[in-house]
This record gives C-alpha cells, structure tokens and sequence, in this order.
C-alpha cells in the first residue's frame, strides 16, 4: 500500500528593526523558504514583491521608521501553501477605505498601490481588525 506524502507544518520567524535594512534579512528568509520547499518561480516572485511591500508599510507608515519598534514576519508552511503574517507596533490604517489605485485621476500618483498589489499578487490577503497585521496566502 502507497504511504500518503504528508508534510507537518514548519513555522519561521524574523523579528525586523523598523529600517530600510532590515528588508534585506526578509528577502533572504524568502529564499530560504523557497529553496527548501522548491517554490515555482513565479510564486516565488510574487511572494518577494508582495512581502517587501507589506514590509516597508509596516516599518514606514505603522512603525513610522522608529527602530525602537519591531516588524514580526511569520511564514507558516503546510502542505503546498505558505501563510506570511507582518505585523507592526503601528494603529493600523483603514484598508476598506482606500483611494483606488487604477482611477484615472490617480495613474500619476507615486504611492497608494500596496494594498491593491497584495490583493493581487497572493492567493489571499487578510488584514486583522485594526489593519496591523496582513496574512498573504500563497499556494505551490
């Protein structure tokens, strides 16, 4: 009789200063990650795209740049999907009531499409009650 290929969950964590730098320690546990579980390429390049910006948010406009304060990333891989989760020390923000990006009065804007890259470059993307805290889903 065949045994089921069956994955336990593995969880990572990073604790980020709120800097610039530190994104450089999130982009190397994404590779990590994804050379472990052999993520596909473009997965993988929507997983780095969506995080660097979920954590710039969150050191920038939740922990508005105070390196006294720490962004928690967790990546929470089961079976063939990963769960990131960024929080912040930050109030949240409103992510209901955002300006919408593709307006035409809004093409020439420089900033204002974070949320609106998240929602579409992961499977899924779940912002707690306060909006400090965004999980990304990601099928592979």
């Amino acid at each position: 009789m065949e045994q089921a290929n069956v994955q336990t969950g593995e969880l990572f964590t990073l604790q980020l200063p709120s800097k610039y730098e530190s994104i450089t320690l999130l982009e190397n546990l994404i590779e990590e990650v994804a050379d472990k579980y052999q993520i596909p390429g473009d997965t993988f390049a929507n997983m780095m795209t969506c995080l660097n910006e979920a954590a710039v948010n969150a050191i920038v406009h939740g922990n508005q740049l105070d390196e006294s304060k720490t962004v928690i990333i967790n990546a929470d891989v089961e079976s063939r999907r990963i769960v990131w989760t960024i929080t912040d020390e930050g109030p949240g923000f409103d992510y209901n009531n955002l300006p919408d990006p593709t307006a035409p009065d809004r093409l020439e804007e420089l900033t204002g499409r974070g949320v609106f890259i998240l929602k579409h470059l992961a499977d899924q993307c779940i912002f707690n009650t306060s909006g400090n805290e965004v999980e990304l889903h990601f099928k592979f």
